[in-house]
C-alpha cells in the first residue's frame, strides 16, 4: 500500500475518477489516454513492451531512429481489473497496474507516470525510483557505475583531457538497467536529458527535445538475460577481423614515411608484436589546422609514393589505416565541391561553421544518400591503392550548431531538421554508411572501424569506439575502468580507451605500463597517444610504441604484449560469444555476482570474459592493492593457487604484474606460438588450461580464418569443446569437435592439456583410455601438462589422483 500513498500524494486529483479503460487493437497493442496524451503499448516478445507517447499538439513526433531492427511481435494480452487500482495491463510476461496516472510493474514500486513532462524545450517521461534501487548504464560518462544521484546530458560531445567526473563524453547511450531487474531504453537520437534521483531522489526524469516520445520496458530474471534481450532488439557486433584482437601503432601523429619506417622497424628489431598502423591527419595535411577534408596525400615529399608504401607494409602482414573526418575546411582541396553535399542553414545555402578548431568548415549531410555515395567515393580512393581500414574522428560530431539543418528526405521525412533533433544519430549514421559500403564493395571482408561516437544500435555496424581524449594522468587512467565498464554495460561492446592516455600533463613511465596492463584485458588493445615533436616541440609529447620506451620499460609493455597475443584464442572466443548471444567481452562484478551484495559495490574490479577477474592498479607508486573475491574458488592467474572467494584480501601487485584471477571450473586457452602479427596465427598449437572445480563446466573454442565475413551464418567455422563433470578422485575431461570447417584449419592440432590445483603429481593419466607416461608435472605450480593431438575426433583425458 506504500506506493499507491505516493501515487496519492502525487496525483490526488486523478485518484477520483473513473478510469477509461485502455483498447487491444488487431494488432496486439494496447491503447489508451491520459491527460493531455495518448500512448500506445506495442509487444516486441514476451518480455518487452514499447510505450510511445503522443502529446496534444506535439508536432516534432517523427520515429527518425533505426536502433531497434527487431519486430513488433504479438505476445497475449489481456486487461483484468485489480483491487486498490484501476485495472492490469499484461502483455506477455509484463503487467503494468495502473493507479491513476501511474503504471506499476515488478514487485519495488517502480512505474512510469502516464503524463507528460515538461521542461522548458524538453518533453518526455517521468518513473518512480524505489529505496535502493540502482541505476546502470546510459553510454561514456566518469562517473560511478551507479548513475543514481547524478543529471546529464544526452548529446554526444568531446571532452578534451577529461578526468574522473567527466559526465558527458563522446558516446551517450539512452539505454539504462536496474537493479531490480528490468531496463529502459528511450529510442530519441535528439539532443536530452537524465535525471537519475539527482533533482527528486524518488524520480528518474527524461527529457528529449524532438522526435518520438517513446521507451521500451524490458524485463528479465538476470543482468545477462536483460543485455541479452536487448541485443535482440538493436543487434549484436558482427565478428571483427581477428587482427582487430591485436596490437596497434597508432599515435598523434605520424608525420611522414620515414618516420612512420623508422618506428615500425624499432617495433620489429625489439620483437613486439602488432598488426596494424593507423594514420592521423598527418597523411591529408602539413599541419592540424585548416587541413580537413583534404583527404589525398598531398605532401609528396613526406610519403612520395603512399601505394607502394602501403603495399610493402601488407608484405609484412601490417594492415593500414586511415582517419577521416566529416568536417571541410573552406582551405581544404574538397570543399568546394563539398558543399553541395554539407548541411545548410535555414535558407537551404550551406552551412559554414565559423567557430572550430579546425578552420571554418563545412559538414557532410550524412544523412543523405547522395552525401554518402560521395564521401564514400574519397574512402574507395585510398581502398583501390590498399588501405585496409578505417579510423573516424570528430563524429559526435564535435561542433554541430543548432542552426545547422539536415536534410533525412531519404530516411522519409520531408521536412528538414535541426541539428539537435539528429545530432546522436549522426555518428550511427557514418558508421552506417561505412558498414553498407565496406559490404558491397568487399563483401568477403569483415571491417574495421574504428569511431569515437554513434547511438545505440551501431554496434550492428561493427563501430569500434574508443574513450575520447582522455588525460594522461592518474585520474584519466582511473576514469577508464568506470567509462569502459558503463559502456559495455550500455550494449557497447568493443570500447576501449587510448592505452597510456592521451593529451596532457604527465611524462610517467609507471602510468604508461599500468594503463597497458589494464588494457590487456580490454577489448582492444591500442596504444595511443600525442607524439608531434617536429609539429608542435612545445606539446607535452610523449611515445605511444613501447619500442620507444627505456628499460626496463620497455621490456615490461613488450610482455604485456605477448601476454595480450597469447590470449588470442580465448579473446577471439570472446568475440564470437558478443555476436552470437550478446554476451559482453568485458563486465562489472555486479553483472556477474548479483546476489553479492560486496561484489555489486565493486567498481575497481571487472571480469574479462566471464572467467578472469582482473584488479588494476590505479594508484601511483603502489605495490600492493586489496582484492574482493566473490564466493567460490578462485585461481591466481600467475602463480595458480587456489584461493576461496567471499572475502577481501591484500595481494602484491608490483609494477610488472597486476592480480587477475580465475573462477574455478574455467578453461583457458592461450596460444603457443610467438607471433609478429597475426597473418600467421592458427591454433594448431594451444594450450588449455583447467581450472579444476567440484562443478560440471564446458567451453567451447571458436576459430575460423580470421577475415571472411559473416563466417557463422556461412558455417565457416569450427567449434572445440572442453567438458567436464568435476574434479574429482577421477577427474575425466572429453575433447571435441563440431566438425566444422574452414580455409586455413588445422588437420592436426597439438593441444598441451594443463590442470590447475592439484595436491600432488597424478597417479594416472590417460588419453583414450591408454596410460601417458611422458606427462609433465610443475611441482612449484602443482600443475599437471600432458600433450595430445587432435584431429577432430573425439578424446577423453582421465586424471586420477
Amino acid at each position: 500500500m506504500k506506493q499507491f500513498l505516493l501515487v496519492a500524494i502525487l496525483h490526488a486529483c486523478s485518484c477520483c475518477i473513473q478510469a477509461q479503460m485502455p483498447v487491444i487493437n488487431a494488432d496486439g497493442s494496447v491503447v489508451f489516454e491520459k491527460g493531455n496524451a495518448k500512448f500506445t503499448l506495442t509487444p516486441y516478445g514476451r518480455s518487452v513492451v514499447k510505450i510511445t507517447m503522443q502529446p496534444d499538439g506535439y508536432k516534432t513526433n517523427e520515429a527518425i531512429s533505426d536502433a531497434v531492427m527487431a519486430k513488433p511481435a504479438k505476445s497475449p494480452v489481456k486487461i483484468t481489473s485489480a483491487a486498490n487500482a484501476d485495472y492490469i495491463i499484461s502483455i506477455g510476461t509484463v503487467n503494468l497496474t495502473a493507479s491513476g496516472d501511474t503504471f506499476f510493474w515488478g514487485n519495488k514500486g517502480n512505474a512510469f507516470l502516464a503524463e507528460t513532462m515538461t521542461n522548458g524545450e524538453f518533453k518526455g517521461f517521468r518513473f518512480l525510483l524505489s529505496q535502493g534501487e540502482k541505476i546502470y548504464g546510459s553510454g561514456e560518462r566518469a562517473l560511478p557505475l551507479d548513475r543514481r544521484g547524478y543529471k546529464f546530458n544526452l548529446y554526444n560531445a568531446p571532452w578534451y583531457g577529461y578526468e574522473m567526473g567527466a559526465d558527458n563524453l563522446n558516446y551517450s547511450v539512452p539505454f539504462v538497467t536496474s537493479s531490480n531487474n528490468y531496463a529502459l531504453f528511450f529510442d530519441n537520437p535528439s539532443k536530452g536529458y537524465f535525471d537519475i534521483g539527482k533533482t527528486n531522489s524518488n524520480i528518474f526524469e527524461y527529457g528529449a527535445c524532438a522526435n518520438q516520445l517513446n521507451f521500451y520496458l524490458i524485463t528479465g530474471n538476470s543482468n545477462a538475460e536483460i543485455l541479452s534481450t536487448y541485443h535482440s532488439l538493436t543487434g549484436t557486433q558482427p565478428m571483427p577481423p581477428r587482427y582487430t584482437m591485436g596490437n596497434f601503432m597508432s599515435r598523434f601523429g605520424y608525420v611522414s614515411e620515414a618516420q612512420l619506417t623508422d618506428i615500425k622497424q624499432q617495433m620489429q628489431e625489439a620483437k613486439i608484436p602488432f598488426d596494424a598502423i593507423i594514420i592521423d591527419l598527418f597523411w591529408f595535411g602539413n599541419t592540424v589546422q585548416k587541413t580537413l577534408g583534404n583527404l589525398e596525400w598531398i605532401n609528396k615529399k613526406a610519403w612520395p609514393n603512399p601505394a607502394k608504401m602501403i603495399a610493402g607494409l601488407k608484405k609484412e602482414g601490417i594492415k593500414t589505416i586511415l582517419i577521416t573526418e566529416p568536417f571541410f575546411t573552406d582551405s581544404s582541396i574538397n570543399y568546394k565541391a563539398s558543399g553541395k553535399y554539407n548541411a545548410v542553414d535555414s535558407s537551404g545555402k550551406p552551412y559554414l561553421i565559423t567557430d572550430f578548431y579546425f578552420g571554418q568548415s563545412g559538414l557532410i549531410d550524412i544523412f543523405r544518400k547522395d552525401s554518402r555515395n560521395w564521401f564514400w567515393s574519397k574512402y574507395k580512393a585510398q581502398m583501390n591503392i590498399g588501405v585496409d581500414n578505417w579510423w573516424g574522428d570528430l563524429g559526435e560530431p564535435e561542433k554541430h550548431p543548432t542552426t545547422a539543418y539536415h536534410n533525412l528526405r531519404d530516411i522519409g521525412f520531408k521536412r528538414l531538421f535541426k541539428a539537435d533533433e539528429v545530432h546522436n544519430l549522426y555518428g550511427h549514421y557514418w558508421t552506417k554508411m561505412l558498414h553498407e559500403k565496406y559490404a558491397l564493395e568487399y563483401p568477403d571482408k569483415r571491417l574495421f572501424s574504428l569511431n569515437r561516437s554513434g547511438f545505440a544500435g551501431t554496434q550492428r555496424f561493427g563501430i569500434i569506439p574508443w574513450t575520447g581524449d582522455v588525460s594522461r594522468s592518474w585520474s584519466g587512467f582511473q576514469a577508464q575502468m568506470l567509462v569502459v565498464l558503463g559502456m559495455s554495460m550500455s550494449g557497447v561492446p568493443y570500447v576501449h580507451s587510448d592505452a597510456g592516455g592521451f593529451s596532457n600533463a604527465d611524462k610517467d613511465e609507471e602510468l604508461y605500463i599500468r594503463w597497458l596492463q589494464f588494457a590487456q584485458y580490454t577489448p582492444i588493445f591500442r596504444p595511443h597517444g600525442t607524439e608531434i615533436t617536429t609539429i608542435d616541440p612545445g606539446l607535452n609529447n610523449f611515445p605511444s610504441e613501447p619500442a620507444l620506451h627505456p628499460e626496463p620499460y620497455k621490456l615490461m609493455a613488450k610482455k604485456i604484449v605477448e601476454n595480450r597475443y597469447a590470449l588470442l584464442p580465448h579473446n577471439y572466443t570472446l568475440a564470437y560469444q558478443q555476436s552470437t548471444t550478446g554476451k559482453p567481452l568485458i563486465s562489472p562484478l555486479y553483472y556477474n555476482f548479483p546476489n553479492d551484495t560486496t561484489a555489486c559495490k565493486v567498481q575497481d574490479e571487472y571480469m574479462w570474459g566471464g572467467d578472469m577477474l582482473v584488479a588494476p592498479v590505479t594508484q601511483k607508486g603502489a605495490t600492493s592493492r586489496n582484492i574482493y573475491l566473490p564466493k567460490g574458488k578462485w585461481y591466481n592467474y600467475a602463480t595458480m593457487a587456489a584461493v576461496q572467494g567471499g572475502t577481501s584480501f591484500t595481494d602484491s601487485a608490483n609494477l610488472q604484474s597486476i592480480p587477475v584471477y580465475v573462477k574455478e571450473g574455467s578453461f583457458i586457452v592461450t596460444n603457443n606460438t610467438w607471433l609478429q602479427n597475426t597473418v600467421k596465427y592458427n591454433t594448431a598449437d594451444i594450450k588449455v588450461t583447467y581450472f579444476p572445480s567440484e562443478n560440471f563446466s564446458s567451453y567451447a573454442l571458436y576459430d575460423d580464418d580470421g577475415s571472411t565475413n559473416k563466417a557463422i551464418e556461412k558455417g565457416l567455422f569450427e567449434l572445440i569443446t572442453f567438458e567436464t563433470a568435476g574434479m574429482g578422485n577421477e577427474t575425466k575431461i572429453t575433447v571435441r569437435s563440431n566438425g566444422g570447417t574452414f580455409g586455413g584449419k588445422p588437420k592436426l592440432r597439438v593441444i598441451t592439456f594443463a590442470m590447475a590445483g592439484l595436491s600432488n603429481a597424478p597417479a594416472v593419466v590417460l588419453i583414450n583410455g591408454k596410460t601417458v607416461t611422458d606427462y609433465g608435472w610443475d611441482e612449484a605450480l602443482k600443475m599437471l601438462a600432458v600433450t595430445l593431438t587432435f584431429n577432430g575426433d573425439t578424446k577423453e583425458i582421465v586424471v586420477r589422483k
